[in-house]
């Protein structure tokens, strides 16, 4: 089961990243698009993106001018753009890089299922929602996978391959080397919330702003405590601001709704005060930090 054309519904900030390294992989893409412009928006930053690596292996003298023009119009020239799903029918595997809303997610491959050829494979990008009921959703649970890459999607070399009680062991064994042809490592794990890394994640980024809650130390001192006692390059205070606060509310929402009795969901209060306060962050800001762009005030 060789996967030699992929279809990505969505170019925004992840969508663009994974046609950009698909197509690095080998594999004839089509990005899917609602409208022209979002379209032409996300294949400019897979241009200004393939522009960046090329210039940057010149640089290191990994290689030639020529060979680096070359590598960008072999590598842009696998990718066709598209707002028609209809593209996607004869595509070997389609991921979905859409809006983190459920009822769309379902939508779409309720028609992708009658749309694409029964071979096909289908993936879901999505961080918090269950994959299985996306799969339900297909028609096709036995051909569907989580394919959840990390955001810059170009450079983190992480992809979480999901699978579910359905899903036929083939089409995973694909998946995964689809990721590995991506120039990722691919993990494996079942359906469960968070897959591994928000799993592990988001309930530390719990504990920190519970810890900062109850006043048992500052913000600066956790954020030092993780950072130089266990060399992570940021404390979970920082970590949760960069994520956004109404990224991180919005997934803890959806988690306790399902499992309204798991501890490790609990939202802290802080962090429902300050979303509704509309400090997100770095990108307003203010968060649990004031900021100045990429830098704390």
């Amino acid at each position: 089961m060789k996967i030699e054309k992929v279809g990505v519904v969505g170019c925004g900030l992840m969508g663009h990243g994974i046609v950009q390294v698909a197509a690095q992989g080998g594999c004839q893409v089509v990005a899917l698009e609602t409208a022209p412009e979002y379209l032409e928006k996300g294949l400019a930053r897979v241009d200004k993106s393939l522009a960046k690596l090329a210039a940057k292996g010149v640089e290191k003298g990994k290689m030639t001018q020529e060979q680096a023009d070359a590598w960008v119009a072999e590598t842009r020239g696998r990718i066709t753009g598209s707002t028609d799903r209809a593209d996607l029918a004869d595509c070997d595997l389609v991921i979905e890089a859409i809006v983190e809303n459920l009822d769309a997610k379902k939508e779409l491959f309720g028609a992708l299922g009658g749309i694409c050829k029964p071979e096909t494979i289908f993936g879901s990008n999505t961080s918090s929602f269950p994959i299985g009921e996306m799969a339900s959703a297909s028609g096709r649970p036995e051909r569907f996978v989580g394919l959840h890459f990390f955001n810059p999607v170009q450079l983190m070399r992480l992809v979480e391959v999901v699978r579910t009680d359905a899903t036929d062991g083939e089409v995973f064994e694909a998946a995964k080397a689809f990721g590995a042809a991506c120039g990722k490592t691919p993990v494996s794990c079942k359906d469960t919330p968070g897959f591994v890394v928000n799993r592990l994640l988001v309930p530390y980024m719990v504990q920190a702003i519970q810890m900062l809650d109850r006043g048992d130390a500052s913000a600066e001192d956790i954020d030092a405590a993780m950072q130089f006692g266990c060399g992570y390059p940021m404390g979970p205070i920082t970590l949760t601001d960069y994520v956004g606060l109404d990224t991180t509310l919005f997934i803890l929402e959806g988690w306790t709704e399902r499992y309204p009795d798991e501890p490790a969901f609990a939202i802290p209060q802080s962090l429902r005060d300050k979303v509704a306060e509309g400090k997100l962050g770095r990108k307003t800001g203010e968060g649990y930090y004031k900021w100045d762009g990429d830098k704390k005030a």
